[in-house]
């Protein structure tokens, strides 16, 4: 990537994240992003289809952030608290974003991805337990289990738990 599209690229998505920082996705417009942004519709349009694929390529982009950071997912099938407390904890690691891309009845959306995420993960390295509902429910318990304390004490400053 040249430097110019680098450099517009993080203009968009510092931009989005300001406004959707603020407002709800469905109210964010693209004439102001682009003011914001300091670029014309056009481009915006050259990088991305709607602002619903902006916001999709940064949950990606912030959920593949989490999902590094789960170092051992197999941990999952053999020692489930471990794996959930490293869970949770890189949830902390990207609770900015994660608050800001998933807030305004977008959170369901964050469970999904997580889940499908962690399924590959865990699933590369346990093949076996593909098909096994058991480790498929627990794998589903592990994940709202790590999410929910985050969820439920975001707004009365749950980054305390992280620490």
């Amino acid at each position: 990537m040249d430097l110019r599209t680098a450099k517009t690229e993080r203009a968009i998505r510092s931009a989005f994240l300001e406004l959707r920082a603020k407002k709800p996705l469905e109210r964010i417009t693209v004439k102001e992003l682009c003011l914001r942004a300091e670029i014309h519709k056009s481009t915006f349009y050259d990088h991305y289809e709607d602002l619903y694929a902006l916001s999709d390529a940064l949950e990606n982009q912030v959920l593949d952030s989490v999902l590094e950071n789960l170092t051992h997912p197999e941990d999952l099938f053999d020692n489930p608290e471990r794996f959930t407390r490293e869970l949770f904890l890189t949830y902390c690691s990207q609770d900015a974003l994660l608050h800001v891309l998933f807030s305004d009845g977008r959170g369901a959306g964050l469970v999904q991805k997580i889940q499908r995420g962690v399924k590959e993960l865990a699933f590369a390295r346990r093949p076996d337990l593909r098909e096994d509902p058991v480790a498929n429910i627990a794998l589903s318990y592990a994940i709202y289990g790590a999410i929910t304390p985050w969820k439920k004490t975001a707004p009365m400053g749950w980054n305390r738990l992280c620490r």
